[in-house]
């Protein structure tokens, strides 16, 4: 009989899968992985939403998608995926997504009871109190005259009170608590433990309505008043407080680590965390559709930004031999139409040291000129110059155009350094190198770099797209 449920299983499992396959069926395959409809329509429809400024049709998106599929094949042949720095940032995200599915709202009702519980037990049969309290502050170290310059002073408020002066008027006038004395003396709700001994054995003797006399903790002396007394709600009316409380301090997260911990406890040693929140989201990933695009796109999204780094963006931006030699073969494409001053513009406080900002750079490459003049004038606590480098173009910087630019416009004067003055060149058909327009220049080698990738890519890996079923995107049952 079991041979025969287990024969009628395997039979049924092609059906299941051919199932499956018609209802999301292979799009195109990727260095022979396929990739499912459902993939591409996720990825098509989120960067082709409603407001999307530069929306592509599916024909169009293709490329661009299978571009993506490519770079993360080839971070994936580089093995990226075992770097501990992928692996622990993609576990942060995935625990993100799966670690909140363990905790069940009767785990956060069972929290909220527990916490309710354990509350009541510290409060004790004492209950709360809420009183107010006239507050002078005598240091343990003080001198025999403080003390009894204190105890005076507590004594004739004392007696004021006693003569019927009004509590929460004094309080704001003398008290020396001032977080309750502009609350006209009245303290939060307390319960046993909270304060000092000295004043909680005799706050909790008054009754609703009774002064004490002046009582003398370790902080000082106190006068005190109670205002109101009572026993800890019942559950019921505290509980959305609780809940509120869980959220605010994420006790979730306890919770999911208590649970996970079970889990593991269960297993005697046979699982490990890591292991449960794996097999979690393989089993949530395959009734989520949305979870699973999710938890893919944050995992190919790490590898295609690290491989992307490597092969384009870092690499381009220490390639200094690439960049020279990528700007010298399209100078004519960073020609200026019109000129700029490359140099300083800079604000000194006496006149010697125009010259010497001068001297001290004139021999010097222009990449060297801040530090050189770092070393030099502000080395050391005193700040001699303030300076602003770079290749400014007319309306960049007032000095600039001033001097340089012999333009008429206001310079505002730099405080505590009263004499201005610039020095470097104007450069009238276009930048001298690179590092001129360096910015430029690496973005488009960048793309270069990019260009040259992606044909690499193209010829190394295999992509077969089927055609049939790109036509159904977003219109299917």
């Amino acid at each position: 009989m079991k041979s025969k449920f287990l024969l009628a299983a395997l039979l049924a499992c092609p059906s299941l899968m051919m199932g499956q396959t018609a209802a999301d069926p292979t799009i195109m395959t990727v260095n022979g992985q396929p990739v499912q409809r459902s993939e591409f329509e996720y990825s098509y429809n989120k960067n082709n939403m409603e407001g999307v400024i530069d929306k592509k049709s599916v024909d169009e998106y293709v490329d661009l998608f299978v571009n993506y599929k490519l770079k993360v094949a080839a971070a994936l042949d580089a093995k990226l995926d075992t770097l501990s720095s992928f692996k622990r940032e993609f576990a942060q995200y995935r625990d993100q997504q799966i670690r909140p599915t363990f905790v069940t709202d009767a785990d956060v009702e069972r929290k909220a009871r527990e916490i309710y519980d354990n509350t009541k037990t510290k409060i004790g049969p004492r209950g709360l109190i809420r009183p107010a309290h006239i507050f002078l502050h005598l240091g343990q170290k003080a001198t025999a005259e403080e003390q009894e310059k204190a105890k005076t002073r507590i004594d004739s408020i004392y007696n004021a009170l006693k003569k019927g002066a009004d509590f929460a008027q004094l309080a704001r006038q003398c008290s020396q608590d001032p977080g309750s004395a502009a609350n006209g003396g009245l303290l939060p709700w307390i319960s046993t433990g909270q304060t000092y001994k000295e004043f909680e054995d005799k706050a909790y003797a008054l009754k609703v309505g009774e002064m004490s006399e002046p009582v003398l903790s370790p902080a000082g002396y106190h006068i005190i008043l109670m205002k109101e007394r009572k026993q800890l709600e019942p559950y019921d009316s505290l509980r959305t407080s609780i809940l509120k409380f869980i959220e605010q301090r994420r006790l979730r997260d306890r919770i999911a680590d208590e649970k996970l911990d079970s889990l593991v406890s269960q297993s005697k040693g046979s699982l490990t965390k890591e292991a449960i929140l794996d097999h979690r989201t393989d089993s949530l990933s395959a009734i989520d559709p949305e979870l699973k695009n999710l938890i893919r796109e944050y995992h190919d999204g790490l590898l295609l930004y690290e491989i992307s780094n490597r092969t384009v963006w870092d690499k381009a931006a220490k390639d200094e031999a690439g960049l020279e030699a990528y700007f010298k073969k399209n100078k004519k494409k960073y020609a200026w139409d019109e000129p700029r001053f490359k140099g300083i513009a800079y604000h000194v406080k006496n006149e010697a040291d125009v010259k010497a900002v001068r001297d001290c750079v004139k021999k010097l490459k222009f990449a060297d000129w801040n530090e050189a003049l770092r070393k030099t004038f502000n080395n050391d606590s005193i700040i001699r110059i303030r300076v602003e480098k770079g290749v400014f173009k007319k309306g960049d910087n007032a000095l600039v155009d001033r001097n340089e630019f012999k333009k008429d416009t206001t310079v505002t004067a730099t405080k505590d350094y009263p004499i201005d003055a610039t020095y470097g060149k104007i450069l009238k058909k276009g930048p001298e190198d690179y590092t001129d327009v360096r910015g430029l220049v690496t973005a488009d080698y960048q793309d270069l770099l990019e260009k040259e990738w992606v044909e690499a890519l193209r010829k190394k890996y295999n992509v077969v797209i089927n055609r049939e079923v790109l036509k159904t995107v977003n219109n299917h049952k």
